[in-house]
């Protein structure tokens, strides 16, 4: 061993969640230096700002409709200045790295995942409000090499809850907000290692609202862990982990432009008084308790074989108001049916200004008026006049819920092999199953006896044939009833080489995966395939990835990413209308995803950059939607309003972009950042278009000319340049600007297909003009914008204990701004979207989702 230089040495000692501290060393020739027990100070910048950040990811409780992700909370792990970027202040706007869902992302916990089957996304109130057991994390990005897990395009993160890896002591946290929750309680201990080796954690929480940022939205959550771990031995430890996390929210809508004119961008149809109380009518409650079962061996110093075990189970539902007729026995005992029920709606388009001026020449201006002057001043659910209208024993109305019950459970095995200094080993099997019973049923009958179950708009059809007029009462299931069931099986290994200025690595994957339906209702609209089993639906996946990374010198280096990969369609996208009959979606077949990143990153105590490039391809998507729809083709009636599937295969999609990291420490106390992302995400190709529905034979339009439209799902770039002090008294503060653009409407796939120039007899519409219909055909996109963040912290020591203060207020100048919206595929074809573009106030307008305008974040805690 050669001695140190005489020179003086700064020796840094680094650990995420604490201050950074740096020792000068001089040596004279010494080959060791005992220096004894180095402490380090928390870090309240990263302590405190975690505590927001997973406050912000609670923007993931956003309508499930809008079909937007939030990243937040996941990225905590890396100080990478654009993933903190995206994390903290691009997720407000629902901005996607690299353009990607959650769905393709891997999420785990105890190196178990935590995505659903059944929209392949990880339900982040299945563990919210627990941020204090969430803070060790191993994040790897992109398609990077993970050590748990084959993952996805979109990263993998493992969250390690283990008893055993908290720093003892507790804390307790009080939070004020006006985002989705308006109060935040918590209180955590964890014991550090006591007798006989055994450690225990635990942490509970409560967050609460009457009513969010959103009108009428309230919000009532509580959050329990419990970690219990046994160190057996040298070789053997064995953890348990509980969760449980029930969450109870009001969703707020989408609005078209007409509707926020009148009513402003924090409007919400979906709630009105009652005795003088908000009751919001589409509510979403979770309880789906996790219990996990952990075993750590190390039958050597070189080999790690940890096994998991997971059992989930639940119930998750969405509550929305059905109406519908009542029945009665005439005189000649021969049944019949009433309608009666309007849509309570308070922005049903037969109630909105525009669809009294329709009509050119024919307006009816005093109904517009009138109707304005209702929604301006009134403007919600009346429940006073939906229980008037309940008098009756039998039901017009009924609160109803859409219930999803959930077992699932999960094992999986991953071995971890040290076979050389330079030569690294890491397989695993994975095996999971899901049962989930899917149903409606009647929540609150408004005071009235029973709801009859049929289908009052396919001409009073029966939804179960085997219980023909059945009459629900509250807390029975009706309208739907079946089962889905997932099972799954996966080999993933990985094989980690290092040389002195290189590291390669190489990950395969085979998975197989098995889908069916049981109906357990039969279907007069579909009696041959509503009742009984689906046949089995099979999937065979595998894939590979490899990484690459050389270093120019320790502080420059280049690193390469390339996979080519196989994924089993998601649940959701694989049965058209399940809730109907086990028909499956045409053409169904496993994704192609290949994906490659360059990236150039140069490191110093001052500076650090990266700089990357990606190119991305998904093909072979399905997608099924769900919507009202008029004017279709070959249907032989002018009239042919109706409920439909919308089924979208064979769709490609191209996701190019560059990225930007780079921060500079300018002084010891102040820093610099300047991050971002530019992206290109388009459809790449002609997807093939199919409509299934109860009212008419299904249609194959072939082609919706997609190719070269932008993809939805927030600003496809997004910029940031920051400042931050931090003062030696242990106070710190931080501004961001933060640039949003490239930011498109979710565009009408029907509207792209050959029916858009087609009359109801199939011919071509005489008056169609190709200047016109590419006009009417533009993806519209949103106008680029800027929002303003601030944040700042201060903490106290007080003996052996620390107290900690954060605030931060976003989009601090009250920007007005559009996250997402999507065009409504009511009109159909050239005519009707003609007709209505050409109106004054559209009648099925685009509808949007509203970003937040000024809203604050206050944190207050206690360490002890």
């Amino acid at each position: 061993m050669e001695s140190i230089s005489e020179n003086e040495i700064i020796l840094l000692i680094t650990r995420s969640g604490y201050l950074s501290k740096r020792i000068p060393v001089r040596q004279n020739g010494i080959l060791e230096l005992d220096l004894s027990t180095i402490s380090l100070s928390p870090d309240s910048s990263h302590d405190l700002t975690f505590q927001n950040t997973i406050s912000l990811s609670d923007a993931e409780l956003t309508d499930d409709e809008a079909d937007f992700d939030n990243i937040s909370g996941i990225l905590q792990s890396t100080r990478d200045a654009y993933l903190s970027a995206a994390a903290f202040d691009f997720s407000q706007t629902f901005y996607r790295v690299r353009g990607l869902g959650s769905e393709y992302g891997s999420l785990m916990i105890n190196g178990i995942e935590m995505n659903k089957a059944f929209d392949g996304r990880p339900q982040w109130s299945n563990w919210g409000g627990l941020n204090d057991v969430q803070r060790n994390q191993v994040f790897s990005s992109g398609f990077s090499p993970s050590e748990y897990a084959f993952g996805g395009l979109g990263g993998t993160t493992n969250i390690i809850m283990r008893a055993s890896r908290f720093a003892s002591g507790g804390r307790i946290t009080a939070s004020g907000s006006n985002r989705s929750y308006t109060g935040r309680l918590m209180a955590t201990y964890a014991s550090g290692e006591k007798n006989n080796g055994w450690f225990y954690a635990f942490s509970i929480g409560r967050r609460y609202a009457s009513e969010g940022y959103m009108e009428g939205t309230p919000f009532d959550a509580n959050s329990i862990y419990l970690g219990l771990e046994k160190f057996i031995n040298k070789e053997h430890a064995l953890n348990f982990t509980a969760i449980y996390t029930p969450t109870l929210r009001g969703k707020s809508a989408p609005l078209t432009e007409e509707v926020v004119e009148i009513k402003g961008k924090r409007y919400n149809p979906y709630w009105g008084l009652q005795e003088g109380v908000i009751r919001n009518s589409r509510m979403k409650e979770i309880n789906e308790p996790v219990f996990m079962l952990n075993h750590f061996w190390n039958p050597s110093d070189n080999i790690q074989i940890n096994t998991n075990f997971s059992y989930q189970f639940g119930e998750v539902s969405n509550t929305r108001i059905d109406y519908g007729g009542t029945s009665f026995v005439d005189f000649d005992s021969q049944r019949t049916y009433l309608g009666g029920a309007s849509n309570p709606d308070p922005v049903y388009y037969q109630k909105l200004p525009g669809y009294f001026l329709r009509f050119e020449g024919f307006e009816d201006f005093q109904k517009a008026y009138l109707s304005a002057n209702e929604l301006r001043n009134n403007g919600q659910i009346n429940w006073d006049k939906i229980y008037e209208a309940n008098a009756n024993p039998d039901a017009l109305y009924a609160l109803a819920a859409d219930v999803n019950q959930d077992q699932s459970l999960i094992a999986n095995s991953i071995l971890s092999w040290q076979l050389s200094s330079s030569l690294h080993v890491i397989t695993s099997f994975k095996a999971s199953s899901l049962k989930s019973h899917n149903f409606g049923r009647i929540e609150d009958l408004f005071g009235s006896s029973s709801f009859l179950d049929v289908e009052v708009f396919s001409d009073f059809s029966q939804n179960d044939l085997k219980n023909p007029d059945r009459k629900a009462l509250e807390g029975e299931s009706y309208k739907y009833d079946y089962n889905l069931e997932a099972q799954t099986a996966e080999v993933f290994g990985q094989l980690q080489k290092q040389w002195r200025s290189m590291e390669i690595s190489v990950s395969g994957q085979v998975s197989s995966s098995s889908f069916k339906r049981f109906g357990n209702y039969q279907n007069e609209e579909f009696m041959a395939n509503s009742y009984g089993r689906s046949k089995d639906i099979d999937f065979l996946t595998s894939g590979i990835k490899t990484n690459l990374l050389y270093k120019f010198s320790g502080r420059q280096s280049l690193e390469l990413n390339l996979a080519a990969f196989s994924k089993a369609p998601l649940l959701k996208n694989i049965f058209i209308n399940p809730r109907q009959n086990n028909a499956m979606a045409p053409w169904v077949s496993e994704e192609k995803i290949t994906g490659s990143d360059l990236s150039y990153r140069y490191r110093t105590n001052l500076f650090n950059f990266r700089f990357t490039g990606y190119v991305q391809q998904i093909a072979n998507s399905t997608e099924v939607s769900f919507y009202y729809t008029d004017g279709l083709s070959g249907l032989g009636r002018e009239n042919s309003t109706a409920f439909v599937q919308e089924v979208l295969t064979k769709m490609d999609k191209q996701y190019l972009g560059v990225e930007l990291s780079s921060e500079y420490q300018v002084t010891s106390t102040m820093k610099l950042k300047l991050a971002g992302g530019c992206g290109q995400f388009v459809y790449s190709n002609n997807p093939a278009l199919s409509l299934f529905s109860s009212s008419f034979e299904d249609l194959n339009y072939e082609q919706s000319f997609l190719k070269g439209y932008r993809l939805p799902g927030g600003s496809q770039s997004a910029f940031q340049l920051a400042f931050e002090y931090r003062d030696p008294a242990y106070w710190w503060f931080g501004i961001s600007q933060n640039y949003f653009t490239g930011a498109f409407i979710d565009v009408s796939p029907l509207n792209r297909t050959s029916n858009f120039r087609k009359d109801y007899d199939g011919l071509e519409i005489v008056e169609y003009n190709a200047e016109v219909a590419r006009e009417l055909l533009r993806q519209e996109q949103f106008d680029p914008y800027f929002l303003t963040n601030i944040i700042g912290g201060k903490s106290w020591r007080i003996k052996d204990k620390y107290l900690g203060l954060f605030a931060s207020i976003n989009n601090a100048l009250n920007t007005n701004f559009k996250t997402g919206g999507f065009e409504q595929s009511r009109n159909a074809n050239y005519r009707t979207l003609k007709v209505d573009r050409d109106r004054e106030i559209p009648i099925f307008g685009n509808k949007y989702w509203y970003g937040n305008g000024t809203s604050y974040f206050v944190n207050l805690n206690l360490r002890f």
